[in-house]
């Protein structure tokens, strides 16, 4: 048995899936990937970032999973269980200033969607900087979200995750970081090859349009 943390919507999806096997959809030393209900559901262990569509081991490294399946809402590795000790809190912090409207999207958002390389494409993870920031001001984006969403097969399973993650407010702790302290920019910016500083971009260019709009 491996003792997991759980980020509420993840807790939920696996209590609400029917038992049997789900797909291995990505295997490494700090993560592993499967398919539930559509979703990526990740298993990461201490070194890995911690999407908000993920089981956290508090582990150095995950089970080199061959196999995976649901049994009364418990997932299991090669067998293995992940219990859910605990659930961990991954919504957006806060702004202390709200915004009456959308800022302009950060481009053309159909195009944008998979547009990169990896398992999150660049352009994605500036759509989830941008879509993330605006739940932190808690304004929604349903013409941007309707436009993701429509094209959401273009992209990685993951990425489509993801995506989903950011339009509820869903973020990694680095992000989460950021929007309270500012002065943890480059902390957020060092997560993955390009992701951080994709977030990081979607997130700047909202606060910069209403900055000038102010």
């Amino acid at each position: 048995m491996i003792p997991v943390s759980a980020p509420p919507r993840v807790s939920s999806q696996l209590r609400a899936t029917p038992d049997g096997p789900v797909p291995v959809v990505h295997r490494g030393r700090d993560a592993v990937y499967v398919e539930v209900g559509g979703r990526c559901l990740g298993v990461v262990s201490l070194r890995a970032t911690a999407v908000p569509c993920a089981l956290r081991t508090g582990r150095d490294d995950v089970p080199d999973a061959r196999t995976a399946h649901v049994e009364a809402g418990v997932l299991h590795l090669d067998g293995e269980p992940l219990t859910i000790g605990r659930v961990v809190d991954v919504s957006v912090p806060h702004l202390s200033r709200r915004w009456s409207r959308p800022a302009p999207p950060p481009g053309d958002v159909a195009a944008m969607v998979g547009r990169g390389d990896g398992l999150t494409p660049y352009d994605d993870d500036v759509l989830c900087g941008w879509l993330a920031i605006h739940r932190a001001a808690g304004v929604a984006t349903p013409e941007v979200d309707a436009a993701v969403r429509a094209h959401l097969g273009r992209t990685t399973l993951l990425s489509a995750t993801l995506l989903d993650c950011a339009m509820h407010g869903e973020v990694i702790p680095e992000f989460a970081a950021w929007v309270a302290d500012p002065s943890r920019a480059a902390a957020l910016a060092a997560v993955g090859h390009t992701s951080g500083r994709g977030m990081l971009q979607g997130a700047r260019l909202a606060l910069d349009a209403q900055e000038g709009a102010a």
